[in-house]
């Protein structure tokens, strides 16, 4: 490893539990610590429990933050209230994604920002560039560590170690100044599993503490940490976009599939409007669609989509699903080849396999 990589506050811990880690995105992260089939298993049934301290948080400050950010985001943000999260984009002026992201209004003109930990230089940068009036930028990315309790037990598990109740914080809620296993933190319903759960938001100082204390409390529930390999298998099936696959620069969110972030109807104009109105009046170039394969073969990220000879697009994010035991990829495909049913092939090692498009997303949780 010839540059050095970046660690969260728990890489010290990660040996104790048998983490493997791999190189993600400059970031040496565990992949996994029993196995993924596991502990994905482990999230779809109990609970598990992820490092996820790479993420990079942004607080945005002064009277100008709410109009900063309808300017740069493309979810209308002047629909929040204090203690609310919200998912959305920032697009360059061409419709491609800088970053997917989450917002929370912590109070008025009080925002924290969670970014993608590949992007947390390079959209400072951006929103640095695209900031007017008084507005104040802070990267504390440094300053946090963040953990993910993800499952169906996960609300019972936290509860042991806060006297806050949780039952108060519904879907993308936050409360912060939490005092769980006797650390203030910030506590929001989210997640990236397709599963109820947890982000709790700790100092960086605080979260080796926090981990060993949630791990403690949940091991008679079949609580079990994670790694970055269960992550993507869980999201993956739950059809959530990872940055670098599903959106990028390239790919605008409309063709993403995750057009429920642009309020193309709110007044203000920002980044890349014109282009997304555009799309939406006369229709997206490209879609995201999920297939199923019918010959045996695995769809890998990157792999060419085919319909007879002609190339109609690629395979963003592809794996067997532990969950469905089948294999299926989401492919950016020629819209006018994005119908149900319809047949295509996937290039697997030179061999052109049958697939077909089936509904997204793949799984989805019984409420």
């Amino acid at each position: 490893m010839s540059e050095q990589l970046k660690r969260t506050p728990l890489f010290d811990v990660y040996a104790a539990y048998g983490g493997k880690t791999i190189d993600f995105g400059g970031w040496e992260l565990p992949v996994q610590f029993s196995s993924i089939k596991e502990e994905h298993e482990a999230v779809r049934t109990k609970a598990g429990l992820f490092d996820v301290s790479h993420m990079g948080e942004i607080f945005v400050t002064g009277s100008a933050s709410e109009a900063f950010l309808q300017k740069t985001m493309t979810n209308d943000v002047s629909k929040l209230v204090n203690g609310q999260a919200q998912y959305t984009a920032m697009c360059y002026e061409d419709g491609g994604i800088v970053d997917d992201l989450l917002v929370y209004k912590v109070e008025d003109n009080h925002y924290l920002l969670v970014v993608n930990a590949g992007n947390i230089d390079k959209d400072f940068a951006w929103l640095q560039e695209n900031a007017t009036g008084d507005v104040e930028l802070v990267n504390k990315s440094d300053e946090f560590g963040l953990l993910a309790l993800q499952g169906p037990v996960a609300q019972s598990i936290l509860q042991k170690l806060t006297s806050k109740n949780l039952d108060e914080i519904g879907f993308f809620r936050f409360a912060d100044n939490v005092e769980v296993a006797g650390k203030s933190v910030l506590v929001s319903r989210t997640g990236y599993t397709g599963e109820d759960g947890f982000e709790i938001y700790a100092s960086s100082n605080d979260v080796k503490e926090l981990w060993s204390s949630i791990l403690d409390a949940g091991k008679e529930d079949g609580l079990l940490p994670c790694g970055l390999g269960a992550r993507d298998t869980l999201r993956f099936e739950a059809c959530l976009p990872l940055y670098g696959q599903e959106l990028s620069k390239d790919i605008t969110p409309l063709e993403a599939g995750v057009g429920f972030v642009v309020k193309l109807k709110k007044e203000q104009e920002f980044n890349g409007k014109s282009v997304l109105v555009d799309q939406k009046e006369n229709g997206v170039p490209r879609k995201s669609v999920g297939i199923e394969m019918i010959d045996k073969g695995i769809p890998r990220t990157g792999y060419p989509v085919y319909v007879g000879e002609e190339q109609i697009g690629f395979v963003t994010t592809g794996t067997q699903s532990p969950t469905l035991k089948k294999n299926i990829g989401l492919v950016l495909i020629d819209s006018a080849f994005a119908e149900a049913g319809k047949e295509l092939e996937v290039e697997i090692r030179n061999k052109r396999l049958k697939a077909k498009i089936v509904a997204t997303p793949f799984y989805k949780r019984e409420k």
